[in-house]
């Protein structure tokens, strides 16, 4: 394997062995502390844009499989990982981890010291970084960051037959997790692009709506929030990571953006009513602000048990709730799954006079 970099915008430079496509990438340095989930988490739609530091010292022992990929094509810009496993060992393996960011063209790159990667981020903020077989000695200038939405949101309407309650999915940078969730739960789904208007929807006679996971800031999206309040007020709503975000920006809270994010399958979220704490999986840098989020208009439901954040809302009146974290949790626990049942049960219950016949 070549020897390559990957400089960051501070300055500092991290030596090892490159892997995957020929080419240099720049992108905003993240990491994920999961300790499995590889194939998963470089296959989220969330990802777009970024380069993926993995916590876990080995990736790749257990190869790729044809079954977990979250999208037909990775987005993010890039991989950082520490040991590189390249002969695994898993009956339903297909190829190696290397192999599959070549065949994706994703740049990465092998033999970095990730602690101490992960703390400078962690001491010094998220920052962007230059993935490549040289040094970067000046670092290229900051260009605004694409609609990464737009990038990895369905183009064309899909539509998954079904014969229980209809949900119109809004891809905003969907995994297929959740699209599994759905189906699984016996519902028609229909997917439908990141920037769908509410007549359109209205046309399709929902039971339910789901606002999906995606990547980039949620700001990025403000003239799509008018729309977005007239769902939420018109249909049965759940909002899960982005699509929490964006509903409660639609409904006139406001978003920061975390130091370095939440990013693993292990996040204690507590749940308010019952005192329970979840352990969550999570992928995002965004958070909605407390001081921001009007009482009489919505209920916290969860917390982050580490910063505090607010990690779900429910509206006091119209039937919206929304998660900060993945209840289908692909990969990661699933403590929380119970929310996506209990959301199918509710638009069943309340639109059992006329779903099954569509």
């Amino acid at each position: 394997m070549e020897q390559g970099y990957l400089t960051l915008e501070t300055g500092e430079v991290f030596e090892g062995q490159l892997i995957g496509a020929d080419q240099d990438s720049i992108g905003e340095v993240v990491f994920n502390t999961s300790m499995t989930g590889y194939q998963e988490i470089i296959t989220d739609p969330s990802y777009a844009g970024q380069i993926i530091t993995f916590c876990y010292p080995i990736i790749g022992n257990y190869g790729i499989n044809a079954l977990d990929d979250e999208s037909i094509t990775p987005a993010l810009a890039g991989v950082v990982i520490g040991d590189l496993c390249e002969t695994p060992s898993h009956y339903q393996s297909i190829e190696k981890f290397s192999e599959k960011l070549k065949a994706a063209g994703v740049a990465g790159i092998a033999g970095v010291d990730t602690r101490l990667l992960v703390k400078s981020i962690r001491s010094r903020g998220t920052v962007k970084g230059y993935l490549g077989k040289t040094q970067q000695t000046n670092f290229p200038q900051s260009e605004k960051e694409p609609l990464w939405v737009e990038k990895v949101s369905i183009k064309k309407t899909e539509y998954y037959k079904n014969s229980g309650p209809h949900v119109v999915l809004i891809d905003f940078g969907h995994k297929k997790s959740i699209l599994s969730a759905l189906l699984a739960e016996n519902c028609a789904v229909t997917l439908v692009p990141y920037n769908t208007s509410f007549e359109k929807i209205q046309a399709l006679n929902p039971d339910g709506v789901l606002l999906s996971n995606g990547p980039g800031d949620p700001m990025d999206l403000k003239k799509w929030f008018p729309e977005i309040k007239k769902i939420t007020q018109h249909y049965p709503t759940l909002g899960i990571c982005l699509g929490h975000q964006l509903i409660a920006l639609a409904h006139g809270a406001k978003t920061e953006k975390l130091s370095y994010g939440h990013r693993g399958g292990n996040h204690p979220v507590k749940e308010l009513k019952t005192g329970k704490v979840k352990i969550t999986a999570q992928n995002h840098s965004y958070v909605v602000m407390d001081h921001s989020i009007d009482e009489k208009v919505f209920d916290v439901t969860y917390r982050n048990v580490n910063d505090r954040s607010i990690e779900g809302l429910q509206h006091k009146q119209y039937p919206i709730q929304t998660v900060q974290f993945h209840p289908e949790a692909h990969p990661g626990p699933s403590d929380t799954a119970h929310i996506l049942t209990e959301f199918v049960h509710q638009i069943a219950s309340l639109g059992e006079t006329h779903y099954a016949v569509k």
